[in-house]
């Protein structure tokens, strides 16, 4: 039985341009959440989001390709190029036909859609540009990242709105599971905080309104959320097979001991308990499968959106998994530190988790000021204050828009 396990990682979101700075804000309990800055956002009833500041593309990649490719793919291959590093890994000594590439977003290029979209109306066909189609398609994260590696093993992509990059990762796990690879680069990235992003969501009665007080409207959990904000970044994680990964020497993050996928197969938008459920279920089930014993999950990690309806359900949802609140483990969501990240958030997640296990605590869920308890919101949400913890297992959770849903399982090795 072949095993999988992470040996590399890297992260850049709204609290840091790598995986460990960003780590340690979260666990002081800070928020990258401000007032939106790539853009005027006055004329949008939602006008804050995470952005990812003072980065510079042509830092990681040659200026003249900086154009080409869409802020998702830079922020991607910026997490991608320190997860490389992380694991130790050499581009010369790598088996390229055996090491692949799973790329998750949840929506790609769309500032690059939005911008063409523009100039095709304002100055015609001829003045859209060459690049626009290979800036905007999801699957280019992979592509590029394969090129940026030599990576000639699998090349995949997931586009399951903000269940994507967790899907990415179990894309991963099958094809080393399967014998198709060795190793998996997992990339996962977003960057919709443009105009039209932030309008489109906004006309959903998405996202949160709490324009004056951005550090403290990302609230999961909380009585008085009242929607989501957006966030962006990457995420990588460098996935091995167990075997491999020892005898070179790697160190090991954790292993990934079982995963499960889901169909609501009931509203495109709102979610019910039995799908997030039944993901939980098949992730314990190949834990359980995979080790030869009950898993006891010491901590989870939330899809925790910040919105009324998800925060419900998934909150139902544990307590019917671990049969009822007294018997459910801590669970926290980072995203009032980071914002909602989209099809980047299940990599960026599942980085958060792989440190949470690594340095043992539990990140907090800020904001966390009245307890929803009327819609059943009654957990152990680790509130406002990280939490020292041993954490042998750990779960990550990933829920998206389609009624997809995406879960992993971490176990320390």
């Amino acid at each position: 039985m072949r095993r999988v396990v992470v040996t590399g990682i890297g992260m850049i979101n709204s609290l840091g341009h790598d995986a460990r700075s960003s780590f340690e804000a979260i666990l002081a309990g800070k928020c990258g959440i401000e007032r939106i800055s790539l853009f005027d956002p006055s004329a949008l009833s939602a006008q804050i989001a995470g952005e990812v500041k003072d980065f510079d593309p042509a830092k990681i990649m040659d200026p003249k390709e900086v154009k080409k490719s869409d802020r998702f793919i830079h922020l991607g291959l910026k997490s991608a190029q320190e997860a490389f590093i992380d694991a130790g890994l050499d581009k010369s000594t790598i088996d390229a036909e055996r090491f692949g590439t799973v790329a998750g977003s949840g929506i790609g290029g769309l500032p690059t859609i939005e911008k063409n979209s523009l100039i095709l109306a304002e100055s015609g066909p001829r003045r859209v540009s060459p690049f626009f189609i290979p800036s905007a398609l999801a699957n280019l994260l992979g592509g590029i990242v394969s090129i940026e590696f030599g990576l000639k093993g699998p090349n995949l992509a997931t586009v399951t709105a903000c269940a994507a990059s967790t899907h990415a990762i179990n894309e991963g796990v099958k094809a080393i599971i399967l014998d198709q690879a060795d190793a998996m680069l997992v990339v996962g990235a977003e960057a919709a905080i443009c105009p039209i992003g932030m309008a489109g969501f906004a006309a959903m009665k998405a996202l949160s309104t709490r324009n004056d007080d951005p550090q403290h409207a990302s609230r999961p959990f909380d009585a008085d959320r009242d929607g989501f904000i957006m966030g962006e970044g990457g995420a990588t994680l460098i996935l091995e097979e167990y075997e491999a990964a020892k005898a070179r020497g790697a160190k090991i993050y954790g292993e990934i001991i079982g995963f499960g996928e889901s169909g609501d197969a009931n509203h495109i938008t709102s979610p019910v308990m039995d799908g997030p459920l039944r993901a939980m279920r098949a992730a314990v089930a190949m834990a359980k499968a995979r080790t030869g014993a009950d898993v006891k999950i010491d901590y989870v990690n939330a899809h925790g959106t910040s919105t009324p309806a998800n925060d419900k359900n998934e909150s139902a949802a544990l307590k019917e998994l671990f049969g009822g609140k007294e018997n459910c483990p801590p669970v926290s969501s980072t995203k009032g530190a980071t914002g909602h990240c989209l099809g980047a958030a299940g990599a960026m997640e599942a980085v958060i988790t792989l440190l949470a296990m690594e340095q043992g605590v539990m990140p907090a869920t800020i904001n966390y000021e009245k307890p929803d308890l009327e819609n059943g919101c009654d957990l152990d949400y680790v509130p406002n204050i990280s939490r020292k913890a041993e954490i042998n297992v750990a779960m990550s959770n990933s829920f998206g828009f389609g009624g997809t849903n995406g879960v992993v399982i971490f176990k320390k090795v």
